[in-house]
C-alpha cells in the first residue's frame, strides 16, 4: 500500500519576492507648514522683553508642530518588491497597505514645477483592488526611474501570474431605427 505522504503532490515553489525599491515622501512637500512654524517660533522670541520671557513657552507649540509632521512624513514608507507596493504610515498606530502588482491598472506620472525643481514627482497608480482603488506616491525622488521600475514589475507579474487587463465598456449602444 502506497505511503499517504507519497499521493500528496506537493506544490509549485513560490518566487522569492524581492526588494527593487524603497522611499519616503520628500519634507519639501511641507515648505509652507515648515516656514509657517518658522514665523510662529519667531513671534514667540519676538515676544520675549514684552512678556517677561513667558511667550519662550510658545517656542514648545511650534516645535511639536514641526517634530509631529516631519516624524509622520519619515515614517511614511514605500516599498516595491516583485510582487506588491507596500505603503508603511503612522507614528504610533502602524498601518500596511498592500497593492498587489497584477492589481495595478494605470500609473500617471506628475512633476509640478516646484517639485520639479528639487528633482521630485508624484506617482499615482490606479488599481482593481477593492479597497485600494487609488494610490499617490507623494513627492518621490527620482520619480521617472521608479515609474519604469513599476512598469516593468506590474508586467513581469502578470505574466507570472497569467493575468491579462479587460477593459469593457459600459455604454450601451444606441439602436438604429
Amino acid at each position: 500500500m502506497p505511503d499517504q505522504s507519497s499521493l500528496q503532490t506537493a506544490a509549485p515553489p513560490q518566487p522569492v519576492e524581492t526588494e527593487l525599491w524603497r522611499g519616503y515622501t520628500s519634507q519639501w512637500v511641507h515648505f509652507w507648514f515648515y516656514f509657517f512654524c518658522l514665523l510662529l517660533a519667531g513671534a514667540a522670541v519676538a515676544g520675549i522683553p514684552f512678556t517677561g520671557g513667558l511667550s519662550a513657552v510658545a517656542l514648545i507649540i511650534p516645535l511639536l508642530m514641526w517634530i509631529i509632521c516631519w516624524w509622520m512624513t519619515r515614517t511614511t514608507v514605500y516599498e516595491l518588491t516583485s510582487q506588491r507596493l507596500k505603503v508603511h504610515r503612522g507614528i504610533l498606530t502602524r498601518r500596511l497597505e498592500e497593492v498587489e502588482l497584477y492589481r495595478v491598472k494605470d500609473y500617471v506620472m506628475e512633476q509640478p514645477l516646484s517639485l520639479r525643481m528639487l528633482g521630485l514627482g508624484n506617482l499615482t497608480l490606479v488599481t482593481s483592488d477593492a479597497t485600494t482603488p487609488s494610490l499617490v506616491l507623494r513627492a518621490i525622488p527620482g520619480v521617472g526611474a521608479v515609474r519604469e521600475q513599476l512598469r516593468t514589475a506590474v508586467q513581469s507579474e502578470r505574466d507570472r501570474k497569467r493575468v491579462r487587463e479587460l477593459d469593457v465598456d459600459n455604454t450601451t449602444p444606441i439602436p438604429h431605427v
